[in-house]
């Protein structure tokens, strides 16, 4: 058996770089690979499973913290513990006996925080110490990569210090989330409220960013204002301009037309005081980081993060891209030589022929001192035969395609306009218009035409500085408009800087020292964390918070929980630790601070907190029987929380009927006919597992519900 063990995260993985080497054994538990130029005794591979450890629940610690109660808050050990994860003992046992065997260590997990938490967490529950380890980092999954890394492994100095940070950001997220949980599920319980609040130090922010947008919308109230505007005809056809006057009362703009001499909807002569033309660009759009991929995919295609993250990560370990959880959107000189010896493959791939504009590198999209651990996710140089193409899911090819074409960009010329403003005079009050005549596509070429260009202006007529028109000036009455909610994609970047949304490419820096909430590579997860806890709803790709979300944000207003700031500061905090400029004791000492307070003062929080809507909706409702059971023919059908039910539960019948089927909405009424009858009448909405829309009765058999699609 080989000296050297390596440890990768997964199994597939693990299968990745064995495929780059000759393998001489494969076991359940691990592969051997032969002697070769870079591991000349050959060498072991072994996984993890994810996480084969994990922190100790309360219960592990004191038996008194197994039940829920505020008395036993805060719940802070004396030292922190962890545990083999239930179910994967054997892999765990494996992996001790490889590293107790083994003369040196390869950490090979994913090239992030959390892959160095895994390697050590694993090595530190083994008991194994003073093996020499090294760390393979790299962005590719491709055979000639994987073997370059081993021959270039790195110490593991940079590598412990990032497993410190990861594992103090785990334990910071268990003490708030075992104490703040328990204390507001208690809390909230005392005033009627039968519902665990799930409450996690950057969810419950997060949660909190997306109510204040809900508060803003429902509490907005419209205003009517008035503007000066203006209908101009000219020899070569007409156009429209507004006065600089903006007004609440309608009797204001009134005296403006008047102070001008100016009849409201009357034919007034009017004189072209300036045409200003300036060619303008846009230059091409920088490299893809996960967040920017996250939030184009979820404009596009309305694709959530957390889909956009899985995808990406499978088109990862078919070797097509680069790593997918990078916050950078650079690549290096060594990056840039691969993609331009490449570029006619991927013009030819993506079927779009151009002339390079320049072959030099730009440090808009090449500068090494920017890349850190990772660089933006770009292609690999694996080109994808048409078959291997073909057999991508949609999702996988769209994103794939994005991705090439954010770095053929790099090549192609700017988009160019010419914008042109427009100053027209009516009896001495100017009226501006802006315009603007595309004169190059450019890098745009390679996107697909956008279908809806209903919001774009119309090209102004060809007009002359002192020119003779004629205008039509009128009042227009304007109302403001609420705040929109939140896009799913637009949660990323209101995550990454703190609640400010800045669609802006070139403004997005501005909160650069605000490191934001989450990660990269967490985000989407945590997203997915408040859906599951029911504290928003995605309709449509529309974020909403439901009424359990409100009753969360009410009860921490006014804590560290709600401020995203705060909460981005930590994060900066964390980052500290991997760099080696902060300890983990010290921001330990923070949090454990931080809830000394939280359960001082969130009791008189929570008194004022209105629980009257959420309380209705997690009741079970048994409003009365809806029909009778036709399972056990004794019992009725009752409206529960999520589903309907048989009163003769205890009894032993175990009928029920779910709420919600193929992502449809089912009524008593529905419940009624498909009991008394055997089946409903054709009902419209169902959805399958592709998202596709279906029509279908429901039908009775054998106490099993089916579809039924005579309809």
């Amino acid at each position: 058996m080989g000296s050297i063990v390596i440890l990768a995260e997964k199994p597939s993985q693990a299968k990745a770089y064995a495929e780059a080497f000759q393998v001489a054994r494969k076991t359940k538990h691990f592969i051997e690979l032969q002697p070769s130029s870079t591991f000349p005794e050959g060498a072991t591979i072994t996984w993890g499973v994810g996480h084969l450890v994990e922190l100790k629940q309360p219960a592990d610690y004191h038996a008194e913290w197994k039940r829920w109660s505020l008395k036993s808050l805060p719940m802070v050990p004396e030292r922190y513990e962890f545990k083999v994860a239930k179910g994967k003992m054997d892999q765990f046992k494996a992996v001790k006996a490889l590293f107790k065997e083994a003369t040196s260590l390869i950490n090979a997990c994913d090239v992030d925080r959390e892959g160095s938490n895994i390697f050590y967490s694993i090595l530190k529950q083994t008991g194994v110490k003073n093996k020499p380890i090294q760390r393979l980092w790299i962005n590719s999954l491709e055979a000639d990569e994987i073997r370059k890394g081993f021959e270039v492994l790195r110490d593991n100095e940079q590598d412990y210090r990032m497993y410190i940070e990861a594992q103090t950001r785990q334990i910071s997220d268990w003490l708030v989330g075992m104490n703040a949980s328990r204390l507001f599920t208690m809390l909230l319980k005392e005033k009627g409220l039968n519902e665990t609040i799930s409450v996690g130090r950057v969810q419950s922010p997060t949660v909190y960013m997306i109510y204040e947008r809900f508060m803003e919308i429902e509490h907005f109230k419209p205003e009517n204002f008035y503007e000066l505007k203006g209908e101009f005809h000219s020899r070569m056809g007409s156009y429209t301009g507004k006065a600089d006057f903006k007004s609440s009362k309608y009797e204001e703009a009134l005296a403006a037309l008047e102070k001008a001499g100016i009849t409201e909807k009357q034919k007034t002569p009017a004189i072209i005081k300036l045409v200003d033309k300036k060619p303008k660009k846009i230059l091409p759009p920088k490299l893809h980081s996960l967040s920017t991929l996250q939030q184009k995919a979820n404009k596009i295609w309305k694709y959530s993060p957390a889909k956009v993250l899985e995808t990406a990560q499978g088109l990862y370990e078919k070797k097509l891209i680069s790593y997918p959880r990078s916050d950078c959107q650079f690549i290096t000189p060594a990056e840039f030589a691969y993609i331009k010896n490449q570029l006619p493959k991927y013009q030819e791939l993506m079927k779009k022929p151009f002339e390079p504009v320049s072959l030099n590198a730009s440090k808009r999209y090449v500068d090494a001192k920017k890349v850190e651990e990772h660089y933006a996710i770009i292609p690999t140089k694996t080109i994808p035969s048409a078959q291997k193409l073909a057999g991508l899911s949609l999702m996988e090819k769209n994103l794939y395609a994005e991705i090439v074409r954010s770095v053929l960009a790099m090549f192609h010329r700017d988009y160019l306009y010419e914008e042109t403003k427009i100053v027209t005079e009516v009896n001495g009050l100017p009226f501006k218009t802006t315009g603007k005549v595309e004169l190059d596509r450019g890098f745009q070429e390679l996107w697909p035409a956008p279908k809806d260009k209903k919001n774009e202006a119309p090209p102004l007529p060809l007009v002359e500085q002192g020119e003779d028109v004629d205008a039509i000036v009128q009042i227009h009455q304007g109302t403001t408009q609420p705040p929109k909610p939140y896009t799913e994609g637009q949660l990323i970047q209101m995550m990454k800087t703190c609640g400010k949304l800045i669609e802006d490419d070139a403004e997005s820096d501005i909160l650069k020292e605000v490191e934001g909430i989450g990660t990269e590579a967490t985000r989407a997860n945590i997203i997915e964390t408040i859906k599951r806890h029911e504290y928003i709803d995605v309709t449509k790709n529309i974020v909403n918070v439901t009424e359990k979300g409100k009753v969360l944000c009410q009860a921490i207003t006014g804590s560290l929980l709600a401020s995203p700031i705060m909460t981005a500061k930590w994060e900066g905090y964390l980052r500290k630790i991997s760099a080696g400029t902060g300890t983990q004791q010290a921001f330990l000492q923070n949090i454990e601070k931080f809830l000394n307070h939280l359960i001082d003062v969130s009791p008189g929080i929570v008194s004022q907190t209105d629980i009257t809507a959420a309380a209705q909706l997690s009741t079970p409702r048994v409003t009365g029987p809806i029909v009778a059971c036709p399972s056990c023919h004794k019992g009725e059908i009752l409206e529960r929380k999520t589903f309907y039910g048989c009163s003769a539960y205890n009894e032993g019948c175990k009928f029920t009927i779910s709420k919600k089927i193929a992502s449809k909405a089912i009524s008593a009424n529905q419940v009624k006919d498909l009991c008394e009858k055997g089946i409903t009448k054709p009902m419209k909405g169902f959805k399958s597992k592709k998202g596709s829309s279906f029509s279908a009765r429901l039908k009775l058999a054998q106490d099993k519900i089916e579809f039924d699609f005579t309809v």
